[in-house]
């Protein structure tokens, strides 16, 4: 009998029903009509997202990848509200195999748009947390802000991200990350950090 591919090796989930799901999950979800009254949920969600905004900041990049599922996404679009990745521009889209490229990478310190390493600090708020109607599965809104400090420069970096997150043992895991920077359409300078 053969095996399944493995997820961290082979984009072979990445296919065009996987981009319908994704256009579909993140096109209307955002209405008050799904929102999620379950303040323990909210609760757990903003400690997740908390987390992770400290192990980004850390620069504990394998922790960081391990709240991602096995087959996951990780989106910048270019584009406001994100759109379809496959028609639109995106400022980074990562499945898997090239997330954890990415975190290899980093990890290596030969990353020159990361010579020298930045300092960050992020904020998560406005926490909000959506069903879906599929069990233990959620869509949570959170706005963010990065200040960035690298190479004797300050920037900031805000905008707001929907994370699909699906139930796992006492916490979540990471299905898809979408990172919707407020000035993602006009002439970004070169986002070196993981946003």
């Amino acid at each position: 009998m053969a095996s399944a591919p493995d997820p961290r090796r082979t984009s072979h989930y990445v296919t065009n029903a996987f981009y319908d799901a994704l256009v579909t999950d993140f096109a209307d979800w955002q209405n008050d009509d799904m929102a999620v009254g379950d303040v323990a949920l909210r609760d757990s969600a903003r400690a997740f997202l908390e987390r992770e905004a400290r192990l980004l900041d850390r620069h504990l990049l394998d922790d960081w990848l391990a709240l991602f599922a096995g087959e996951c996404l990780y989106w910048v679009p270019a584009t406001p509200g994100g759109g379809d990745p496959r028609l639109e521009v995106a400022v980074c889209l990562d499945d898997r195999r090239r997330l954890e490229d990415r975190v290899f990478r980093m990890a290596t310190g030969s990353a020159w748009s990361q010579i020298p390493q930045s300092r960050t600090v992020r904020q998560v708020t406005n926490v909000e947390t959506f069903a879906t109607g599929t069990e233990g599965i959620f869509m949570v809104r959170s706005n963010f802000v990065i200040n960035e400090f690298r190479a004797g420069e300050s920037r900031g970096l805000a905008g707001w991200c929907g994370h699909r997150l699906r139930r796992a043992g006492d916490g979540f895991e990471i299905l898809v990350k979408q990172v919707n920077l407020i000035e993602c359409d006009q002439n970004l300078r070169n986002p070196s950090i993981i946003i």
